[in-house]
């Protein structure tokens, strides 16, 4: 059988937060002393750097949840599918519910089991169950769901990446201005193998030695605060680097295993990590191949969007498929390769026949 996605669905935050949000902002180093530097010096680097001018944050009453709910709903309503039908749900977060104004994650019960309550699916045989593998946990959740829908285990799943990293940034940290929250969900589905579509192959990798630590969970850049609250943290330069070294390799893997060329791949979704850092993977992944990298194939909506984590990649396919990303579109038989980077350090990959 072949792994079809048949609908896809997503949620954008109305709440909108521009750089010039930030000017009032105190930011402090990692050593809790005040940056001497202005913030529109800050802001304009920051800009510079990740491309991004503005991001999305979830209204008070929502959390991470419901915005995988409504994204979830799109999704199975694209699809025509009822959910009645669905052998998997598996929900991709890393924080789980926060609730505004709280300091505790929440993950009891998982919000995959959340998400299906707030379905109302009565099906018992609909197994709901989350996974936490960093921004590529989407990603990991459609070859999870490829896996079981391969082997006869699965017809129908539901794959959902949701986050409101909005509730766990360090405000005195200028890499809170990175992050952003959203959701974004498929529905996969089982076809025959003589089907046209579907995914062709898949990479994913952990490295833990070294590099388990360059995304974690600290205290707060400002000093003399609660020691006991914790915020999302990260070595900036050895994400990087660790990325422009392994994503292209990874990407190369799933695409040599597919059998495709170089030449027919159309659309790259890579994780909204970072402009810049995004660009210099695709670049390097071309240049393995000693081709240069086409025009128009890296869709973007980092720029306005921020990096929500596991929302990144399902946010953009989903608006790229219902044409609200200009100058990019899909046509049927066109090979795409999605692909991202995350805390762990995991890497994944896939490629993908409209």
């Amino acid at each position: 059988m072949k792994s079809v996605i048949t609908g896809n669905g997503s949620f954008i935050p109305s709440v909108t937060i521009k750089n010039s949000d930030f000017i009032e902002s105190q930011f402090y180093d990692d050593n809790k002393e005040l940056f001497t530097t202005s913030n529109e010096v800050i802001i304009e680097k920051f800009k510079s750097i990740t491309g991004i001018g503005e991001r999305r944050y979830v209204k008070d009453n929502l959390n991470s949840s419901d915005i995988a709910t409504i994204a979830a709903e799109r999704a199975i309503e694209d699809s025509g599918i009822d959910a009645e039908e669905l052998d998997y749900i598996i929900v991709a977060q890393n924080f789980g519910d926060v609730k505004k104004g709280s300091v505790q994650t929440d993950i009891l019960p998982s919000l995959a089991a959340r998400v299906k309550h707030n379905l109302k699916i009565k099906n018992s045989n609909c197994v709901a169950y989350d996974i936490i593998f960093g921004c590529p946990g989407w990603l990991q959740g459609v070859i999870q769901a490829h896996i079981y829908i391969k082997s006869g285990e699965a017809q129908k799943c539901l794959v959902i990446g949701s986050e409101t990293l909005s509730r766990v940034i360090d405000n005195h940290d200028r890499d809170s201005m990175i992050f952003a929250d959203g959701a974004g969900a498929c529905v996969m589905e089982a076809k025959e193998e003589n089907s046209d579509n579907g995914i062709l192959s898949y990479a994913a990798l952990s490295d833990t030695i070294e590099e388990s630590n360059y995304l974690y969970f600290g205290e707060s850049n400002k000093p003399n605060t609660n020691e006991g609250v914790r915020y999302i943290k990260m070595l900036g330069r050895k994400i990087y680097e660790y990325s422009l070294n392994n994503v292209p390799l990874a990407m190369k893997n799933a695409l040599d295993k597919s059998g495709v060329p170089i030449e027919e791949v159309k659309k790259i979704f890579i994780h909204q990590a970072n402009e810049k850092m995004d660009e210099a993977i695709i670049k390097r992944f071309f240049r393995l191949y000693k081709s240069q990298v086409p025009e128009n194939v890296m869709p973007m909506n980092i720029h306005k969007l921020g990096n929500s984590s596991v929302a990144t990649i399902p946010t953009l396919l989903d608006l790229v498929l219902k044409g609200k990303i200009e100058n990019h579109n899909l046509n049927k038989g066109d090979v795409i390769i999605l692909a991202s980077v995350g805390a762990g350090m995991n890497i994944n990959a896939v490629v993908y026949r409209y």
